[in-house]
């Protein structure tokens, strides 16, 4: 990868291979993250995607272990 001036910026372009094995498109969101061996990419997930998981998670907490709303911000 090489590191290119955009504009005030710096850019990075990826390689078709890891935009093929991330699922990217344009407008995605990704973050690099300092790793051990160099930079970790990681798309962020779409809020769809989030609702997706979160509606997967409905229900899954037995009704002795939920919290009523008192419960959660009692002191």
């Amino acid at each position: 990868m090489q590191v290119s001036k955009w504009g005030n910026s710096l850019a990075v372009r990826l390689p078709s291979e890891l935009v093929r094995t991330l699922g990217l498109k344009e407008g995605d969101k990704i973050e690099l993250v300092a790793a051990e061996r160099g930079l970790a990419v990681r798309r962020e997930p779409s809020a769809e995607e989030v609702l997706e998981r979160l509606r997967s998670l409905r229900g899954r907490l037995p009704a002795s272990q939920r919290l009523t709303r008192n419960d959660a911000n009692a002191r």
